[in-house]
């Protein structure tokens, strides 16, 4: 028999880390609470027998204040795991046990993980486990979630607790005189009317009524209205006497006596300290320097633009190799297959469209494998902690940072999980104003077409240019942030404390796992959803096909060209470009120019061609020309289409001389383009309409309302910019 485990803790704790270790699954570790909400599971077997294990979300808390509180207090009740691992952070026990004690009174079978022991040491903090399982009468475990040691006699504790099939036995927790005396009231209410009945134990549901829990509060009201409003006018008028006696409230009581039992058991030879505890540990020592109001801003952006140096650099040769061989693979197929829509699909629908995608891996390579340095090592929420003075002064909120990181912040996030981290935000005027701007990232869907156009117009300042499109990006998120605070989503400011995790030194197994799990991810994406998008664009790029009067146009300029050549100079057309005489050398410019002049014109003919050049006196005010609209439309599906629909457009109206070229070169050697067109696309890109799955989880973490609002207002305020970007380069001669 399979028995069910979970694990839960404090974010920062090592939950993650402890949940690789036992189960071998490969979960991305986060340094800050809101990047996932779901719960994951995993399987291992020890001792023949096999457990699956459940990785709940980071939480501080069981009040259900957060969508992380709600998600580990219901699968608890629902599922009621075997056991339940509760990782501690040994060198913060006071503040990680609060969760503890909340577990010991919903009364679930419990094994404590100490972890972090090394660290503890390092700071002269010395806990004995053995006194600390005593005083909570449950197991605790010392281990080292990051290096396994401890595991075992984890894993032989968790069997050995599993077998005993321990029932639920809530701990009760005195909280005064008044409190107590409310909590045997509603109790014996919730009893006698049989209150959340096989679910909750009664005296727990007296305290969350006693703090207020809406969750609790919303279904008491669904479960017997009747009784559910005793115990809500009881609960007032214990309310309304602390208050007036002692100026606070049941929740701040309930708060303090918890601390208060903490505090009694760490005194009991829990926890002796080697040398002075005032003494600042090697992470405050950094972080005096790192965070410094004056100096750390400065070291956080040389940081930055150093990672883009890093990727740019060492990304160049492996792109321009990949470039190579979509390259040949074209050549080969063209002189392969014969002439027709196969062949078309293959070289323009699939090889130039997704080639252009899959030939940045090597730079998302590069870039996943920085950030996750940064991430690893604890570095983001020291960034979370700066941008918190910044964030403020533009209406948003210190929490507000990492949804902005992990939607493309320092380039390569993604929109979706930046919409859904903004659940960690209680304002909801604050989380309105984060959900909305967080798409304005570099997220890694625009990542490829940021380096394409910086490579081809900006190749001598790569990582220049992609460091001041960054920033552009945050400055353009806070001031539309603050246009909306002021309008739309006015309200006050809500504090921000938050916990700076310390430094560690990432394991080199667990970047380069970070690093191919989000590559992975993006290789996933070009070969299924922009692979499908590509074709059934290269189609819309294709049919209906030009007519045949017009055809026959072409047909008749080609033989009339040839026609004025001798024979000679024909049958030398076909050969390499650097064997044909001058005069062969000017028949096939002739005939590419021809050629080039039909597929330009059937392309125009085709569903995307009379879309794409319907918008271009609009999209003209930009500088975009019909081609460049018709991957703008492309990119509203995902942003990565862009470059492959480019690929597509400009290979459709090419030859296959011309096409041996790089889709770069290829814009850049285009009339219609040029160092202004490039940045006024680039601007439009990186701020008009999200994704489509971006404006779906958008909806559903707000309404459709604010997914249509977020699609209209995005493209319309790009569009405004985009022109004043172009008008103004074309005017000072920039172009």
């Amino acid at each position: 028999m399979q028995l069910t485990m979970a694990l839960a803790g404090n974010p920062n704790a090592g939950k993650t880390t402890l949940f690789n270790q036992l189960t071998g699954a490969r979960q991305h570790v986060g340094n800050y609470p809101g990047i996932t909400v779901d719960h994951k599971e995993g399987q291992l077997h020890h001792n023949q027998r096999k457990i699956i294990l459940t990785d709940l979300p980071g939480t501080y808390s069981m009040t259900a204040y957060t969508a992380e509180e709600l998600v580990t207090r219901d699968y608890l009740i629902k599922e009621r795991p075997q056991v339940v691992i509760n990782i501690v952070d040994a060198s913060n026990l006071e503040r990680n046990l609060y969760l503890t004690v909340q577990l010991l009174e919903l009364g679930v079978p419990l094994v404590i993980a100490l972890n972090m022991i090394d660290v503890a040491q390092d700071r002269g903090i010395d806990v004995k486990a053995k006194v600390l399982g005593k005083l909570l009468g449950v197991p605790v475990v010392p281990i080292i979630a990051r290096s396994g040691h401890g595991k075992k006699e984890l894993l032989d504790t968790l069997l050995h607790v599993a077998e005993e099939q321990k029932d639920w036995i809530p701990r009760d927790i005195s909280y005064g005189d008044d409190l107590d005396t409310t909590l045997k009231e509603l109790e014996a209410e919730i009893l006698s009317a049989k209150l959340f009945a096989d679910t909750y134990p009664p005296r727990y549901i007296a305290i969350k009524y006693l703090e207020n829990d809406d969750q609790i509060l919303a279904k008491g009201k669904e479960d017997d209205a009747v009784t559910a409003e005793k115990l809500e006018r009881r609960v007032e008028q214990t309310a309304s006497h602390i208050h007036q006696t002692l100026d606070v409230y049941p929740e701040a009581i309930i708060a303090d006596h918890r601390y208060g039992y903490i505090k009694s058991i760490i005194r009991q030879g829990v926890v002796t300290h080697k040398f002075d505890t005032d003494r600042l540990y090697t992470s405050d020592k950094i972080d005096k320097v790192l965070t410094n109001r004056l100096v750390g801003p400065v070291i956080m952006l040389c940081i930055l633009f150093v990672l883009y140096q890093f990727t740019f650099s060492w990304s160049e040769a492996p792109v321009v190799w990949l470039d190579a061989i979509f390259g040949w693979l074209s050549g080969f197929i063209e002189k392969t297959l014969p002439d027709g829509l196969l062949k078309s699909m293959i070289i323009s629908g699939i090889i130039d469209g997704v080639g252009g995608v899959i030939g940045f891996v090597p730079l998302i390579m590069f870039m996943f494998f920085g950030i996750a340095i940064l991430e690893d090592s604890g570095y983001l929420a020291r960034v979370a902690f700066m941008m918190d003075r910044i964030f403020r002064v533009f209406g948003l909120h210190g929490s507000s940072v990492m949804p902005f990181i992990v939607s493309g912040g320092i380039a390569g996030g993604c929109a979706v999980p930046g919409v859904m981290a903004t659940r960690t935000l209680r304002s909801p005027k604050e989380r309105m104003a984060t959900l909305l701007t967080v798409p304005f990232m570099n997220c890694g869907a625009k990542l490829p077409v940021i380096a394409l156009l910086i490579g081809a117009f900006f190749n001598d300042n790569q990582a220049q240019y992609m460091f001041l499109f960054t920033m552009l990006s945050w400055v353009v998120a806070l001031l539309v942030a603050k246009f909306l605070r002021t309008t739309v989503l006015r309200g006050a400011p809500t504090p921000f404390v938050m916990e700076l995790p310390p430094y560690r030194f990432p394991t080199l197994k667990g970047l380069l796992i970070h690093t191919w799990e989000r590559t992975y991810q993006y290789i996933k994406k070009a070969g299924t959803i922009i692979l499908g998008i590509s074709i059934l664009l290269w189609a819309l790029m294709t049919f209906p096909g030009l007519p045949e009067d017009q055809v026959a146009l072409y047909e008749q300029q080609r033989q009339t060209t040839l026609e004025k050549s001798s024979p000679e100079i024909i049958s030398e057309i076909g050969s390499e470009p650097k064997q044909l005489s001058e005069p062969a050398m000017v028949l096939s410019q002739q005939l590419s120019h021809i050629n080039n002049l039909k597929m330009e014109a059937s392309l125009r003919h085709s569903i995307a061609g009379k879309i794409g050049t319907s918008m271009e006196p609009v999209s003209k005010l930009a500088g975009f020309d019909w081609r460049t609209d018709i991957a703008i439309i492309g990119g509203f599906a995902a942003k990565e289409v862009i470059v492959s629909t480019l690929g597509t457009a400009y290979s459709m109206g090419k030859d296959s001389i011309d096409k041996k070229e790089s889709l770069g070169q290829r814009l850049k050697n285009d009339p219609n383009w040029n160092r202004v067109v490039a940045v006024s696309v680039l601007i439009f890109i990186m701020f008009y309409a999200p994704c489509f799955v971006t404006v779906v989880c958008i909806a559903k973490e707000s309404s459709w309302s604010w997914a249509f609002f977020s699609i209209g207002f995005n493209t319309v305020f790009a569009f405004i910019f985009s022109v004043a970007v172009y008008q103004i380069g074309m005017f000072l001669g920039l172009g």
